[in-house]
């Protein structure tokens, strides 16, 4: 029977790595066996990683006579196309059978890109491997936990569109046995019944036979996410549950520094939170050398480390580095009304958010509002405070707020509101006659339980709408991780190109009471999301900041989201290199010496290579940064690229 194993985590705990150790490793002890390691993140690192170039198939990676192991990361865009280019005139066929809308009127809004294309990719990719029986085992390497989480929960929204698309094909049917006569089943039935059988499977597959990887760090934000993670697996039907568990970048003995003891500290206060939320479970660790890993060798004895408890050790040779040439400067503030922080999982977005926010407040200049648009956030943790979708005062400031986005609640809400207005249109009096549109109604109503999967995008949206009415207020975005920020971004544009086709097909259907009201409703939100987006491309209504760890992977990857930015018209005004190890704290510590030479060699060539852009570096600090106090630490000091 294949497995399926998947590794999920917080953004940044090194998902990627570990998934990548677990499959060539998985491969080497079966020699007879077949491993896919299939990467779902929008955001790949996995070719980084293996050292390797990977396209959109699977690719052979060698292991040295031993075992047999593909890599794949999914080109979303290009999967959804092909899975949409073979059913859409079945889709066509059936939306215009079960709607007031025409065959004309459908087809521009599927011609566009849609939202939550990245989930569904999954789900095909995921489907395509199990079905092509080439593999004994699947190891995925997922995107961060609020995106995993959404497409853990996509088979049962699909199934829930399927059942809209069954009801809406089935007009010509319960139109017959009213008035009378005969409906022949059509293809679009098969179609149907075919994809249905799909997702059941890859249902099935999740909820039967799946072994969930945990992947987290000793970081208090990363092990409270992992446990909220955890809970909200159990609420899925049926409930999923973490089978094992990394506790990944643990320092395990101490080096002589301050920082190498106090992460031990953290890595025994990590182990001891795990064997206690999670007493079943075994827990696999994997420790922190001070540099990445990368290249199948490297990876090979990570794997034999993490999973096989083989020691662990890479060398830098020793050499005299030149320190980048810094100069000491003063925080930034929140100088646009509306600030994006982007970068990888894991970087200290969150944190950077917060100090800016602070700064910006610490100047008394503007009242402020933090805002995470990541759907799964972690602002209550360095606030030290209950944080929700209503922005409450935190740090003892009423002028400086914080809120966590709840995707899900402001489209429930929205729902209730359509309810409301289908009920109404759906039930009316013409010339004292009472028409009761009960199909319409039951239509309206099966495709209202969907919850589209990039509903946290387009939510997002309307969030950012809400900020920037606000003219008094600065408002920071705490972004999700650099595939799902981009796909946000992206956003404005994507709504415009639908509400175009979808004005001009409700003009056409203008007699309808319902079409005006929608009509009125799409052409006000067209008009501010317009206004967004034309914000969006203007340096001085928007800025951007990138944060950056200074390693090779995550520069790498920045490389591609700043050529990102750029191809929307974002130039960011700023990178911060968080967590940068300074000489003088190095001392006598090996860890933290290879740790140091690395950062510096990386750091070198930033300049160059992001010319016009400040980079800021801000040290590593020994503790973690929550609260006040450690905020006010934090915007002590920073320091910037000469």
């Amino acid at each position: 029977m294949r497995r399926l194993s998947f590794f999920i985590g917080k953004g940044g705990v090194g998902k990627t790595t570990v998934a990548a150790a677990f499959a060539v490793r998985t491969a080497r002890l079966n020699p007879g066996g077949h491993v896919l390691l299939l990467s779902t993140d929008p955001a790949h690192s996995l070719s980084d990683i293996l050292k390797k170039p990977l396209k959109d198939v699977a690719a052979t990676i060698p292991l040295r006579g031993r075992g047999s192991l593909d890599a794949w990361q999914i080109d979303s865009e290009k999967l959804f196309a092909e899975f949409l280019a073979e059913h859409k005139q079945n889709i066509l066929k059936i939306l215009e059978t079960g709607s007031i809308f025409s065959r004309d009127d459908i087809e521009p809004l599927l011609d566009t890109t849609l939202p939550g294309m990245a989930e569904v990719a999954a789900l095909l990719a995921i489907h395509d491997a199990l079905s092509s029986g080439k593999y004994t085992h699947i190891v995925v390497d997922t995107a961060p936990f609020g995106h995993t989480l959404r497409l853990f929960g996509l088979p049962q929204h699909f199934l829930n569109f399927l059942n809209f698309l069954e009801l809406a094909a089935s007009r010509d049917r319960l139109l017959a046995a009213h008035f009378g006569g005969n409906a022949k089943k059509d293809g679009e039935f098969v179609f149907i019944e075919q994809w249905r059988k799909i997702v059941e499977g890859v249902h099935a597959a999740l909820a039967g036979s799946a072994d969930l990887f945990l992947v987290t760090t000793p970081e208090t934000f990363s092990l409270n996410e992992s446990l909220r993670c955890a809970n909200e697996l159990k609420t899925y039907s049926p409930p999923l549950q973490i089978s094992e568990i990394v506790l990944n970048r643990s320092v395990r003995k101490a080096g002589d520094c301050k920082l190498c003891r106090n992460r031990v500290h953290s890595s025994d206060g990590a182990l001891k939170f795990l064997k206690r939320h999670f007493p079943a479970r075994s827990v696999h660790v994997g420790e922190d050398v001070g540099i990445p890993i990368a290249g199948a060798a490297v990876v090979k004895k990570f794997a034999d480390h993490v999973f096989g408890g083989a020691d662990f050790a890479l060398r830098l040779p020793k050499r005299k580095v030149r320190p980048a040439p810094l100069k000491r400067v003063e925080w930034p503030t929140l100088q646009a009304p509306l600030t994006f922080v982007l970068g990888k999982g894991g970087v200290g977005k969150t944190t950077i958010s917060a100090a800016l926010g602070f700064s910006t407040r610490k100047k008394k200049r503007h009242s402020v509002q933090i805002c995470s648009v990541d759907p799964a956030p972690s602002l209550d943790d360095i606030f030290q405070k209950p944080i929700g979708d209503i922005p409450v005062s935190v740090l003892g400031d009423s002028k400086f707020l914080a809120s966590e986005m709840d995707s899900v609640a402001i489209f429930a809400r929205w729902v209730q509101d359509v309810r409301a207005n289908i009920e109404e249109a759906t039930g009316a009096e013409v010339s004292g006659i009472h028409l009761d549109l009960s199909f319409e109604r039951q239509l309206l109503s099966e495709l209202l339980e969907i919850v589209p999967p990039g509903v946290d995008e387009v939510m997002a949206i309307f969030r950012v709408l809400d900020l920037i009415a606000n003219h008094a207020q600065r408002a920071g975005i705490d972004m999700a991780p650099t595939g799902h920020a981009l796909e946000l971004l992206r956003m404005p544009d994507r709504i415009l190109a639908w509400t175009r086709p979808l004005l001009k097909t409700l003009a056409a259907h203008r007699t309808l009471a319902a079409a005006r009201d929608a009509a009125v409703k799409v052409a006000e939100l067209g008009q501010r999301v317009r206004e967004l987006a034309t914000l969006l491309k203007n340096n001085a209504g928007t800025h951007v900041h990138v944060v950056l760890l200074p390693e090779v992977l995550p520069d790498r990857e920045t490389e591609r989201l700043v050529s990102s930015l750029r191809s929307l018209q974002m130039i960011p005004k700023s990178i911060f290199l968080n967590r940068v190890i300074f000489s003088k704290d190095v001392g006598r510590c090996e860890r933290c010496r290879r740790s140091f030479q690395s950062q510096q060699s990386m750091m070198a060539g930033l300049k160059k290579k992001y010319a016009g852009i400040d980079i800021y570096a801000v040290r590593n600090f020994p503790t973690e940064i929550a609260g006040k106090s450690a905020l006010a630490k934090f915007t002590g000091e920073l320091w910037q690229l000469a």
